[in-house]
This record gives C-alpha cells, sequence and structure tokens, in this order.
C-alpha cells in the first residue's frame, strides 16, 4: 500500500464523518440552502422580476416563481451573452455548458464561482465514501482514465463553453493529476472514433486501477483495447477493480463487462448533469444515490404524471414518498429557478434519502396511453438477459402504431452480442416483466389493444451509425432507451441496418 491510499483512508473517515451533519439532518440542510440562494440572488434581475424580497418560505417561492424549461429562461440567458450582468446569480458565469437543446437548439446551463466547487467535491466525495466503506484504496496508487469530453471550451459571450465533462476536467486536484489519462493530445482529439484508438494506444501498457465514463462507450474502449491485444481488460490491467459510471443504467452493460474484463470488478454510480450533482452511490452493497441535500441546490418534486398539467403539485424534500415516479425540479446556485431538467426519479428511501434515476420526461412510450419508463424497459432486458444467457450491445424501444397486419406492438431493437438460444422465450421474459411493472401496459394487452413486445435485431453497429448521422457519437452522448416515436427505428430501417 503506496503512501497516497494510506492518506486517502484517513482523509475518507475525516470527510464521511462530516458529511454525516447533512445526511443525518436533510431537512435543515435543504433549509438552509434554500435560504442562501433566495437572499444572495434578491438583486439580479431575476429575482426583481420575480420579487425575492418577499419570499420568506417555500409556499411564497411556489407562488412567485413558476416551473420552467430552458426554453422558458433562454431570454434570461441571452441577457447574460450580451454582456449583461446579475441576472439569475450574482455576476455572470464563469462557464457554460452545453448541451443539446430542443426547440431552442443548443442549450446553455450556467455554471458559476459558487457551483463549481460542488461538482468537483461531489465526484471526490463519492470515492472518498467508496474507500471509507470499503477499505480499498489501492486505485489511488496507480493511473486512472476518465473517458470525457473534448477540454478545450470555445466561448460563448466572452464565457467559456464546452460540455461538462471537458469542463471539470480543469479541476482535476492536483494529487491525480500525475495518475490521470488520457493525455491532453488524445483527449482533445475531435473525431471520437480516432480518440479511442489513441487512448487505447497511451493506456495499453499502464497500470490502469479506476476508470470512468459512460457504461456504452466504456464498452468501446474496452473492445478496442481487447481488439488490439487478445486479452480480457482483466489481463491487460491485473489492478483494475474500480469503474466509475452515470448518464446510463450500468445493469443492462454488466453482464458484458464481465464478459470483456473476466472477472467482477467494484462499481460506482454518480447522477452528475450540467445542471448540477445531485446523488452518487455511498453504500457499494446498495444500488440507490444518496441525494446530495446541501451542494447548493434546493430540489422540488413533482409527480411525473402531472409535469404537463397547468398547475402540477409540487412537492418539497420532506413531502416525497418512496415508489412513485417523480419529475426533478432544481433552483441551483447557478442561477436555475424552478427548472425542470427533464429527469424523472424514484425514491428508494427517505431516512436518507435515497433514489434511483427512472428514466427522461421525453423518453417515454404512451402511444396508448401506456406511459412506460426508461426503468421498466432496462428493468425487463436485464431480465431477459439474466435467464437466458443473451448480452447486448445497445437497445432502444419504439411504438409500432401501423403494422402491417395484426395488432399494434412495442418493437425491441437490440444489437446482440450473444444472441438468446431461444428468441421467443427472450421477448416473452421481456413481455412479462413489461406487464408485471406496468398495469397500464399489462391492460393494454389484456385488452387486445396491443399485441406483446416484438423482438428486431439490429446490425452491429447499426446504432452507432445512427448517432453518428445526428452528431452524437461518444462523448457524453446517450442513446435514448424508447421514445415516443419511430424515428430511431425509421433510420435503421431505411439504411438496411436491421437483421431481415
Amino acid at each position: 500500500m503506496g503512501i497516497k491510499s494510506k492518506l486517502a483512508k484517513i482523509y475518507a473517515g475525516y470527510i464521511v464523518k462530516k458529511n454525516k451533519l447533512w445526511i443525518n439532518n436533510p431537512h435543515k440542510a435543504q433549509q438552509e440552502t434554500f435560504r442562501y440562494l433566495i437572499s444572495n440572488a434578491e438583486h439580479t434581475a431575476f429575482g426583481k422580476d420575480h420579487h425575492f424580497n418577499q419570499i420568506m418560505n417555500y409556499d411564497d417561492f411556489k407562488n412567485k416563481v413558476p416551473i420552467r424549461s430552458y426554453e422558458d429562461i433562454k431570454h434570461y440567458i441571452d441577457r447574460i451573452i450580451n454582456g449583461e450582468y446579475n441576472v439569475l446569480w450574482k455576476g455572470r458565469p464563469m462557464y457554460f455548458a452545453k448541451t443539446s437543446g430542443t426547440t431552442s437548439g443548443t442549450k446553455y446551463i450556467p455554471i458559476n464561482k459558487a457551483s463549481m466547487p460542488y461538482h468537483v467535491m461531489a465526484a471526490k466525495h463519492a470515492l472518498l465514501h467508496y474507500i471509507y466503506e470499503t477499505g480499498k484504496a489501492d486505485f489511488v496508487d496507480g493511473k486512472m482514465i476518465f473517458l470525457q469530453g473534448d477540454p478545450v471550451l470555445d466561448e460563448v459571450g466572452g464565457i467559456k463553453t464546452g460540455r461538462l465533462s471537458g469542463i471539470v476536467a480543469h479541476f482535476v486536484p492536483k494529487y491525480l493529476q500525475k495518475n490521470r489519462m488520457p493525455s491532453w493530445k488524445a483527449n482533445t482529439i475531435k473525431d471520437w472514433e480516432t480518440k479511442v484508438n489513441a487512448i487505447v494506444d497511451e493506456t495499453v501498457q499502464e497500470d490502469m486501477r479506476l476508470i470512468s465514463g459512460i457504461p456504452s462507450w466504456i464498452q468501446t474502449y474496452f473492445e478496442k483495447l481487447i481488439q488490439k491485444t487478445g486479452k480480457p481488460v482483466g489481463d491487460i490491467f491485473p489492478n483494475f477493480n474500480l469503474f466509475v459510471y452515470g448518464g446510463l443504467n450500468f445493469e443492462p452493460y454488466r453482464q458484458k463487462f464481465k464478459q470483456l474484463i473476466g472477472r467482477e470488478i467494484d462499481s460506482i454510480e454518480l447522477y452528475p448533469a450540467s445542471e448540477g450533482f445531485f446523488a452518487y452511490q455511498d453504500k457499494p452493497d446498495r444500488d440507490d444515490l444518496l441525494l446530495l441535500t446541501n451542494h447548493g441546490m434546493f430540489y422540488e418534486f413533482v409527480p411525473a404524471d402531472e409535469i404537463f398539467n397547468e398547475n402540477p403539485t409540487r412537492l418539497s424534500l420532506k413531502d416525497v414518498q418512496t415508489g412513485i415516479n417523480y419529475a426533478l425540479i432544481l433552483s441551483t446556485n447557478a442561477g436555475l429557478w424552478a427548472y425542470n431538467i427533464g429527469d424523472t426519479v424514484m425514491f428508494t428511501s427517505t431516512k436518507p434519502y435515497r433514489l434511483k434515476v427512472t428514466g427522461r420526461i421525453k423518453h417515454f412510450i404512451s402511444a396508448f396511453g401506456e406511459h412506460v419508463i426508461a426503468k421498466e424497459v432496462e428493468t425487463a432486458i436485464q431480465q431477459a438477459m439474466a435467464q437466458t444467457g443473451a448480452s447486448i450491445s445497445e437497445f432502444t424501444v419504439a411504438p409500432q402504431i401501423n403494422p402491417a397486419s395484426g395488432l399494434p406492438y412495442h418493437e425491441w431493437l437490440i444489437e446482440f452480442d450473444q444472441m438468446p438460444a431461444n428468441m421467443e422465450k427472450f421477448a416473452g421474459i421481456i413481455d412479462q416483466s413489461m406487464q408485471a411493472q406496468n398495469v397500464y401496459y399489462k391492460d393494454l394487452i389484456a385488452g387486445k389493444i396491443l399485441r406483446t413486445a416484438v423482438i428486431t435485431t439490429v446490425k452491429k453497429g447499426g446504432f452507432d451509425d445512427y448517432m453518428k448521422s445526428i452528431g452524437k457519437l461518444g462523448g457524453q452522448n446517450k442513446l435514448p432507451r424508447l421514445s415516443d416515436n419511430r424515428k430511431i427505428a425509421d433510420f435503421l430501417y431505411d439504411n438496411h441496418l436491421i437483421n431481415m
């Protein structure tokens, strides 16, 4: 054990003890955050427009500040870009995190001097909680890789702008700089496939111990390592024992990763976004995430099936219940106010507050009122793989409303690594799981409105071709697990990427 790992264990104990103050007092932490946010933004343009000087409590806030999407705050962002100060928060942002927009095109999410430290601190504390819980700290003595976006930043309105992971790359602590990979040169390569090949070349001879990134893109990295060496990743990196991820549910990938690595490894799930770092897995023996209640964000929750109502129910943390799908609403020290980030979450515990990410508001299927969400399809495919020995690279689900014959259905478009021996059995397990999880879906099947799930196999690399076609191959980009339309399905069919 090296000096770094010894010191890390001591530091982990200190941080976990300190964090228990807010973990055990979440409502106090949220109330203090609420007061801090309102008082600090009272004299901003947004604060004046919404009479922050009259807000004494959460009810006042709900009455004066409606839930907003990016399109609703875009005119404030435009004022910042045009050089104005004190618009959403004091001063001007340090950065804009650039994300894919909807009707407004590219979104520019502010990150400022007050909010940036929390992004870095949350990731660091996730690792320290892991060290504290497991006693494993050897990874700090070896090399670590963070597969991320381009750290070279543009400027918009005089403000440095880029993907969140590229921005965060500028804040890696000094004590990790010598351990961190890839190099700046490799990390700034624009073309994703060329970048991954360069990273393989740089890392294949290194003592990699911690690897971090979105599961789908780490899988690509692993596959290229194996192509280069002919060895499983666990043999290439014998000391690799920790995978840190976020952005996608890891469960559909877990069996594939075990195959690629050649053994089981520990993992830590994070829940970061451009708008803030919300939660992390603090207990390795649990699969839910600890909500960060003192990290500069005030949380609200709206029952997901009400989010598009004119006056939806708005709940603060103290009023949430377990087992209910909520849309996550944020007010932050970066200047977002009652902001709908588009994610849905479900609480698994309220002492302390732990949750699972269940999907995206815009990523769902409800062509017939079934309200199918990402968590349900991910659970279903995980069960089908476990019971049949199949493994997959990627999948998405789309409704087929007007089939050539028969009843409408949900079409599961799957790129398999290992096909199931019996596809009918695989489809049956998926459908049984969906019916068990979603009563609306079950009723539609029973009422013969829908037929059971249909599996369509996608050619190897088909989903990469789709992501490339929309300019979103690699980086932080993720294939939607499901959608209420057939855009992805139509591309796959039109480009002959379906196994007929």
